[in-house]
């Protein structure tokens, strides 16, 4: 038998306890981030960051140790994968790449149950194995007192209930390791689905929309006209000539009326200071967010060149600070978002079939009723889309029908005038169609190819139309965001 050095005791001592500090402020960052979200920023930073990295020495030393197991090795793989996930979780999400957040969410997720059937599948393995150990012990020991007792170990001589027990009654005598395995991963995965939903119902588990603190008046923008005075022609007119003819202007001029936008208030809505929203938190920003669906190419212009262009025209056109990346959620994911931090308005776009399931639809109306959001469809290209948008509406709002949005409804009047409603093509008729629910719009659809013009090339228009394009996307964002302000003030003064 071996002694370890005192040294190495030691050494292995100092190592145990700072794994055990390690961990300790990686399950701190963890609950902080679920539950309270009371930790600056760089503090949770610092203790996922350190975990991750502790994990990947410990690693390293135990691939470079001669006497190290394979077992031990997994071992820390596994504590550096589960370290290093939420780390790529909260980073992305941290500096705003949503759309790798959730991303790395999705995938994490799916990884750390495959990592965990693995585990799961060995410990039953090992767990059976000793189970056979223990019959062949009992089978060769000559003992009978050792032998009867390492038989009742083994197996009990009433039925076995135990489920890492090849020999349980109710595997019975057919396949018993096939049943065994079956079983083990259905109740591994009905476990693993219980503490996702659980987790589900935590904030942490939860995505939470905040919308920019402030305030504003909500009006249309000021306009002032410019004069400006162009000199043409001059005349030299000698009063004294004998020829009489009649005198033309001194300056003949053109006016040119130039409309200049003119920020005369802030916008937004409520007493705040700033442009921003009464209800809203500081240093969050308005996103957008598209919505992903199968069936279809809900992906159109997606990102750069058309979502990005109308977020970064929203933020210059009322001063409101907005999101680097543009983002996509499935419905599903429209759950994470809890009653009054969920997006006022998700974007949602295509031009082929809309393909949504009943739990879906239900999804959909809890998203526009209860927890006041609002949908805004743009037909990207087909009249079949336009027929599936109508079918989809009829299916999530079955008692609320569709009717035309008139330029002077307040969505085409504030914060721009909309004059005349802009599209590329007229793929679903010349109007814009809505559906509203208590008088609020719930649902905003344009007929034709509204993302087309905010795309960097504008789809070939004149700029006087993807400039009414840009002003339309503008007031539709501003309208949902409102809205939903106006929505959390009265619940506010509702709970008081």
């Amino acid at each position: 038998m071996s002694v370890i050095p005192q040294d190495l005791a030691r050494s292995k001592k100092k190592h145990d306890r700072l794994a055990v500090v390690v961990i300790l402020l990686w399950f701190v960052a963890i609950v902080d981030w679920f539950l309270t979200g009371k930790l600056p920023v760089w503090m949770t930073a610092i203790f996922l960051i350190g975990a991750a990295g502790y994990a990947g020495f410990r690693v390293w030393q135990t691939s470079r140790r001669p006497d190290g197991s394979p077992l031990a090795l997994n071992f820390q793989f596994s504590v550096l994968y589960v370290s290093l996930w939420p780390l790529l979780v909260w980073g992305t999400d941290a500096i705003e790449f949503r759309e790798a957040s959730v991303e790395f969410a999705r995938w994490g997720t799916g990884g750390l149950f495959c990592l965990g059937l693995a585990w799961f599948v060995w410990a039953m393995e090992k767990a059976s194995q000793r189970f056979e150990a223990l019959r062949r012990m009992a089978a060769q020991n000559p003992d009978p007192d050792r032998r009867r007792a390492l038989a009742a170990a083994a197996s009990p001589t009433k039925r076995s209930w135990h489920p890492l027990d090849i020999n349980a009654w109710y595997y019975g005598r057919q396949s018993p390791r096939l049943r065994q395995s079956l079983t083990g991963l259905m109740s591994y995965s009905l476990l693993f689905t219980l503490v996702f939903l659980i987790c589900s119902q935590i904030n942490g588990c939860q995505e939470l929309y905040e919308m920019p603190a402030g305030g504003g008046v909500q009006q249309t923008l000021a306009q002032t006209v410019r004069v400006q005075k162009v000199i043409r022609k001059k005349f030299v007119v000698n009063p004294f000539s004998s020829i009489l003819f009649k005198v033309p202007p001194i300056d003949e001029i053109k006016l040119e009326l130039t409309e200049i936008t003119k920020h005369a208030y802030t916008v937004g809505y409520g007493e705040g200071e700033g442009s921003g929203f009464a209800g809203g938190k500081k240093g969050a920003k308005v996103r957008f967010i598209r919505l992903e669906y199968a069936g279809g190419d809900w992906d159109q212009d997606f990102g750069i060149g058309s979502d990005l262009n109308i977020l970064a025209e929203y933020n210059v056109r009322t001063t409101q600070p907005v999101a680097a990346q543009t983002e996509s959620r499935t419905i599903e994911q429209l759950r994470n978002f809890p009653l009054g931090s969920s997006p006022p308005m998700v974007f949602m776009t295509g031009q082929g079939n809309i393909s949504i399931s009943s739990a879906q639809v239900k999804i959909l109306r809890e998203y526009l009723i209860d927890k006041h959001g609002m949908l805004f469809i743009d037909n990207g290209g087909s009249q079949h889309f336009h027929n599936q948008v109508i079918g989809m509406m009829r299916n999530i709002l079955p008692q609320v029908r569709p009717a035309p949005i008139p330029l002077d409804d307040v969505i085409h009047r504030i914060p721009y005038q909309i004059p005349f409603l802009p599209y590329v093509a007229p793929h679903g008729g010349k109007e814009s169609l809505g559906w509203r629910v208590d008088g609020r719009l719930v649902c905003y659809y344009h007929p034709g190819d509204i993302a087309d013009a905010w795309a960097d090339d504008h789809a070939g228009v004149s700029p006087e139309i993807w400039e009414a394009c840009y002003q339309l996307g503008t007031n539709v964002i501003f309208y949902a965001h409102t809205e939903y302000s106006k929505w959390l003030s009265s619940r506010s003064k509702a709970s008081k």
